[in-house]
């Protein structure tokens, strides 16, 4: 936990104690060891993946926190999943959003999880919440009925020539030699349980080196946008199910017959502490995720990746037309 400690020169101010910063709030304890909550609420650190809907998710939060009287730091962007999970676990951080499927394969991958746990939404959301909060003090607040697995696209001309149109159809015509040159995340060419390695031993084929084109990012506007365009030779893209851009660039995602992924619904985050403290938040964040279905967020990732509009605006935009800001 980081201080900022105020130190005075009379007597009185001696007595007094800290001015609690960053995650836990300007509160003062008084001298009776209660809480003086009369000061400014926070100030709440947010933090996000790089990812676009990471960006518009955090703008979410920001916006409703700032709307509720919250003094907040905007840390979004922070980083790729490891990062910005060290983050809140190191209290450099107080909040983000994150997804279950995620938690489930990546912080909580030696856990004692019954079998099928990871394709049931809400059996995946209960059993991350539980661990967190039991293990790292983390709150999972509600999650947003929208499942953001990971998927590929390639581009329609490729899928009508070729006839691909599910994994197997595109493992089959990896192994007969055809041309491939998938775009993707770092992350995601390395994670075993969920990344490109459980895809190819799923569907029994190989990606060399040199059909790889890695990113260290993992922003699917960028991934999509090279497929789309051939850039240096690439014509299969990492994407995720709730990209508003897919139809837009003219891909299409290849169909998961085996059902390899997990259900990836995004929810808040938060530091025990900071909930603790802040009650209220839960409250303040909960119907704004209840209700951002997959339409909605295909649509608000839509409006940054396709029209390049700012996250930030997008975020206002959508909260202030369903009645949640001024």
């Amino acid at each position: 936990m980081r201080f900022r400690r105020v130190v005075a020169l009379t007597l009185v101010a001696m007595l007094a104690v800290a001015v609690a910063g960053c995650g836990d709030a300007k509160t003062t304890d008084t001298t009776d060891g209660g809480i003086d909550t009369a000061s400014p609420k926070g100030p709440i650190v947010v933090g996000s993946k790089i990812d676009t809907e990471g960006g518009v998710l955090g703008q979410v939060i920001i916006a409703m926190l700032e709307e509720n009287g919250f003094d907040v730091v905007d840390a979004t962007k922070t980083g790729q999943t490891e990062i910005v999970r060290k983050a809140l676990l190191s209290e450099e951080i107080d909040i983000y959003p994150e997804y279950t499927g995620t938690a489930l394969t990546q912080f909580f991958p030696e856990g004692d999880v019954p079998e099928g746990t990871s394709k049931d939404a809400q059996a995946s959301y209960d059993t991350v919440k539980q661990l967190d909060v039991e293990l790292n003090d983390i709150i999972w607040l509600e999650r947003a009925p929208a499942n953001n697995t990971w998927a590929i696209a390639i581009p329609k001309a490729l899928s009508d020539a070729e006839g691909i149109v599910s994994f197997e159809d595109w493992a089959t015509y990896i192994n007969g030699g055809g041309d491939v040159k998938l775009v993707a995340s770092q992350e995601f060419v390395d994670r075993a349980a969920d990344g490109v390695p459980a895809i190819e031993k799923a569907y029994g084929f190989k990606l060399s080196a040199d059909q790889l084109i890695v990113l260290s990012g993992g922003d699917t506007a960028q991934t999509e946008a090279a497929a789309a365009q051939g850039t240096n030779g690439a014509n299969a893209a990492m994407a995720y199910g709730t990209d508003g851009n897919l139809a837009a660039l003219g891909l299409v995602v290849l169909e998961d017959l085996k059902s390899i992924w997990p259900v990836y619904e995004p929810a808040p985050l938060v530091r025990g502490p900071v909930l603790e403290m802040y009650p209220e938040i839960a409250g303040i964040l909960n119907p704004v995720f209840e209700g951002l279905t997959l339409a909605a967020l295909q649509d608000l990732n839509g409006k940054v990746a396709v029209d390049g509009a700012d996250p930030k605006t997008v975020a206002t935009d959508y909260l202030r037309a369903q009645g949640f800001i001024k």
